[in-house]
């Protein structure tokens, strides 16, 4: 008798459910004639990062070089994701490099809130501590958006440095 009873209480309450949600499931079929395939068609697609954030290094003198970004239309580069610094070979360690960084646009960003953007090209000049060895690379770190809303992985690469 006491199974029948609880049979009959978790009916009702699956019931209750189905029937309370049925006019919001209504109303949403009302609002959307619209597949989701076609909801997702007009979204746009990422550019591979290559073409989103080009960037090329330049020696502008010795032990001091120049990286130069040029951001995809509606594109943008984090400035708090910029890191740049030295490794020699089998080193474990990163040697510090000096740089410092343009002024940005300041903008309310929906990943990480009030930031510094980057939408133009954007040049970063760096200063080299030490000589660089044989396989001496620099190490650069950035990170991008694109303004629809879809966000890169943050970037690390090495450019190999000539001694």
């Amino acid at each position: 008798m006491r199974n029948t009873g609880n049979t009959i209480r978790v009916g009702c309450i699956y019931a209750a459910v189905f029937l309370s949600s049925a006019p919001s499931l209504a109303q949403f079929e009302l609002r959307s004639d619209r597949s989701l395939a076609e909801v997702l068609s007009e979204q746009p697609e990422p550019l591979p990062l290559e073409q989103a954030f080009p960037f090329f290094v330049r020696t502008t003198s010795p032990g001091i070089y120049r990286i130069t970004w040029e951001p995809a239309s509606d594109h943008y580069l984090y400035q708090h994701a910029f890191h740049f610094a030295q490794t020699e070979a089998n080193a474990t360690d990163e040697i510090e490099v000096r740089y410092s960084l343009p002024e940005g646009l300041s903008k309310a960003d929906k990943f990480f809130g009030d930031i510094v953007a980057y939408y133009d090209p954007v040049s970063v000049e760096l200063q080299l501590t030490t000589v660089p060895g044989p396989d001496s690379a620099l190490v650069i770190e950035y990170q991008g958006c694109a303004d629809w809303g879809f966000c890169y992985p943050p970037q690390k690469m090495h450019f190999p440095l000539a001694p």
